[in-house]
C-alpha cells in the first residue's frame, strides 16, 4: 500500500496512515498487531519557563511552550510511527496523545494507538 492509497493523515516521509478513527472507509483491517507508543520527556529551557512565568501575569499564549509541545509531540509521533513500521503495520488506529507534567520538571508525552495491516475492501 503506498501514500496515494490513503489520501491523508500521512505525511510524505511515513509510510504508515495514522488516524483517530477505529476504521478506514474503503478498507479492512486484515491484521491487528497490537498496541504500539511513543514516548519522550523533554524539560523546559529556564529562559521559557521565566518567560511563561511573567506572560502568565498578563495573559496570553505562551508560545515558548507552545512550541515545545510542538516539538514534543511531534518527536513522540515519530517514535510511534517507528515502531509500527518495525512490526509490519501499514496504519495505526484509535491514535492518542496522553501529556502529563513530569516530576514538575516538563512534559511527558505518549503517542499510542492500534497498530494494523489494513487492505483495500
Amino acid at each position: 500500500m503506498s501514500i496515494d492509497d490513503y489520501g491523508g493523515g500521512q505525511t510524505a516521509q511515513s509510510d504508515v496512515l495514522v488516524v483517530t478513527t477505529n476504521d478506514v472507509p474503503g478498507h479492512r483491517v486484515q491484521q491487528v498487531i497490537g498496541e504500539v507508543f511513543g514516548l519522550t520527556v523533554r524539560s523546559r529551557h529556564l529562559g521559557t519557563q521565566v518567560g511563561a512565568g511573567l506572560k502568565s501575569m498578563v495573559g496570553g499564549e505562551l508560545k515558548g511552550l507552545t512550541k515545545t509541545l510542538v516539538e514534543t509531540r511531534n518527536q513522540a509521533m515519530e517514535r510511534l510511527v517507528e515502531q509500527a513500521r518495525a512490526r509490519g503495520a501499514n496504519a495505526v488506529l484509535a491514535f492518542r496523545f496522553d501529556v502529563t507534567e513530569a516530576a514538575g520538571a516538563g512534559a511527558e508525552v505518549c503517542a499510542y494507538g492500534t497498530a494494523v495491516v489494513l487492505t483495500r475492501a
